[in-house]
């Protein structure tokens, strides 16, 4: 299955891999206002597909993504505080759409990633990068402050590293991102594909209805709000679910579950 879009590429196959691609070669993959909404409307109807088991989150070209369109940002100078914040609260939206989706998020960069495109790389449940892929906070550099990206960051990589990168909009290489757990490994371009295939077909293992109650879970606990009786009414709903019944029984009659 695949979708129409002027920015983006959504293809979706037999087995429920979804494959989102940022489509804007010639601009670096910057993020316009097209871009978003499509994104958007992406992950809305992946969010809804009960076919859909993960998604790979890529891109067509040499970046990964270069952070905000110049054009997009002198349109945001040109307009009023009011449309500003339209456009600031779509953007918001998508990356919370893309972090809230109930499937398995893999990201797959190569080349650069700045700014927003390191925003995309948060919202990912796993990343993938090459050697080349370099990745920086940009934001200062222009006045501006990574805003929109900043409670996925402040998560992902944590408040010093994200201090430390975007109060001087230094860039950081692969391995740097890796230590601070940005990047879950790297591969080589050559390798990537294979590095990726073995990350989904794991996740074609596993309960779909568990993967999207489990990063639902997660979310609740890192937001500090979780309490005990949370935890446990969430081991006792899934005990409920049709999901552990099948695959406990698959488990001692040494068979695959349903979904896998």
């Amino acid at each position: 299955m695949s979708r129409d879009y002027e920015t983006i590429r959504l293809e979706t196959d037999a087995r429920g891999i979804a494959r989102l691609v940022l489509n804007r070669p010639a601009k670096h993959n910057a993020l316009n206002a097209t871009m978003i909404r499509e994104l958007t409307d992406a992950a809305t109807k992946l969010s809804a597909d009960q076919h859909v088991r993960a998604v790979v989150l890529s891109s067509h070209g040499k970046s990964f993504c270069a952070g905000a369109d110049l054009g997009w940002m002198q349109e945001q100078f040109k307009s009023d505080r009011a449309a500003r914040i339209v456009e600031a609260s779509r953007f918001a939206t998508m990356l919370r759409l893309l972090d809230e989706l109930p499937k398995l998020v893999i990201g797959v960069i190569e080349g650069p990633a700045f700014g927003g495109g390191v925003g995309l790389a948060c919202v990912c449940d796993i990343v993938l990068a090459t050697p080349n892929a370099t990745f920086a906070l940009t934001e200062t550099r222009l006045g501006l402050v990574p805003a929109t990206i900043a409670p996925f960051l402040v998560r992902h990589i944590g408040l010093a590293n994200t201090r430390r990168f975007a109060l001087n909009a230094n860039s950081f290489d692969a391995n740097e991102a890796k230590s601070m757990g940005l990047v879950s490994e790297i591969h080589a371009p050559h390798e990537i594909a294979a590095a990726a295939k073995r990350q989904l077909e794991s996740a074609l293992a596993c309960a779909p209805g568990a993967i999207a109650d489990a990063k639902h879970l997660f979310d609740h606990v890192a937001s500090g709000t979780a309490t005990r009786a949370d935890t446990v009414n969430a081991l006792a709903d899934r005990w409920e679910n049709e999901e552990v019944k099948q695959g406990i029984e698959a488990f001692f009659l040494q068979r695959r579950p349903p979904w896998a």
